[in-house]
């Protein structure tokens, strides 16, 4: 199955970052992160998913947590400096980030918006996170992350 670079891709070329390339048959519509991470056999501890949220300020803010957990909106608003944030409804994703809901990379959107990834990541020397499409993830340093998305690490996940 060829499969053409996407943005993500294009933009970790020109930096010359190691990346790896994971795909995955999603025919049976199972594209969330934990269906996800069983399909390219990695533990869902390491596979992230992209999340694009919106301030009262009407800015885009992007958060990369862990494909099991969910966003805290208030350690998140608190992060992005916003009194509160809400989720970028699924019908606008495209539109601001140039990518599709279940594809949506935090390397390579329309803009390069705010970006953070939760500092859990910071266990794992690589992660997983969406290459740009469904059906496609790239493996990459967390160090080649936060350079790419010149991403900040902070703890915006909920806790149980």
């Amino acid at each position: 199955m060829a499969q053409g670079k996407t943005n993500a891709m294009r933009m970790l070329d020109a930096k010359k970052m190691t990346y790896n390339v994971m795909t995955y048959n999603n025919d049976d519509g199972q594209i969330d992160g934990v269906s996800v991470a069983k399909k390219i056999g990695r533990d869902t501890r390491v596979v992230y998913k992209t999340l694009v949220t919106q301030g009262q300020t009407k800015s885009l803010y992007v958060f990369v947590i862990p494909v099991e957990a969910e966003l805290d909106l208030k350690k998140a608003a608190k992060a992005a400096g916003e009194k509160k944030l809400e989720m970028l409804p699924v019908k606008d994703i495209q539109k601001w980030t140039g990518y599709i809901r279940g594809g949506c990379s935090p390397i390579g959107m329309k803009k390069l918006y705010p970006t953070f990834i939760d500092e859990s990541a910071a266990e794992f020397s690589s992660i997983v996170v969406s290459g740009g499409k469904i059906g496609m993830q790239i493996e990459l340093s967390v160090a080649d992350l936060q350079t790419v998305a010149e991403a900040v690490m902070h703890d915006v996940r909920k806790t149980v």
